[in-house]
């Protein structure tokens, strides 16, 4: 392996993460895919490609692919390698919970908006579900079923308070 396709590896791998890190899954698995290809896969920067490629792979939908190389790196020479693989693979192969549409919020897709109604502002309203009934109202108390009688717990409060900064104080000289 030359120096030139290590730091053509190492620019893709970079790219890769970034585009990763922004929600461009596509483009992240092509940038890792072409990074992968110029390593070595035994190396700890080959591991750590590939890594970063079950993540992206998982994130554009293809699974299988991202367990099938989960098993593969689990089989990595390189330790850490190795546990990063068995524990993505846990939770790949984990099963997926359902969730109820209700605790969903729904994104609108602003690419479909052209550039001249970019002045469009887009505000999210929380739907009001048919079950809420309408807000109590605080409940009064009647006072003279509380006991208002002093029991002197401010007094020792405070006289505990002054107690401990004046042994602070005498500590300090």
């Amino acid at each position: 392996m030359t120096t030139e396709s290590l730091e053509l590896a190492k620019s893709r791998y970079q790219i890769g993460k970034i585009a990763f890190e922004n929600g461009q899954y596509r483009e992240s698995v092509e940038n890792l895919e072409k990074a992968s290809a110029l390593l070595v896969k035994n190396t700890r920067l080959g591991g750590e490609v590939e890594i970063w490629l079950v993540n992206a792979y998982e994130a554009a939908g293809r699974s299988e692919e991202a367990i099938a190389l989960c098993q593969q790196l689990s089989r990595h020479p390189h330790y850490e390698v190795r546990q990063q693989a068995k524990r993505l693979g846990y939770i790949l192969k984990a099963p997926k919970l359902k969730r109820p549409k209700e605790w969903m919020t729904e994104i609108p897709d602003l690419g479909t908006i052209s550039d001249n109604k970019s002045k469009i502002i887009v505000t999210a309203q929380p739907k009001k579900s048919p079950s809420k009934a309408k807000p109590v109202e605080p409940e009064y108390v009647d006072l003279s079923t509380v006991n208002t009688t002093d029991n002197r717990f401010v007094w020792v409060a405070l006289i505990a308070v002054a107690l401990t900064i004046s042994y602070l104080v005498w500590l300090s000289f």
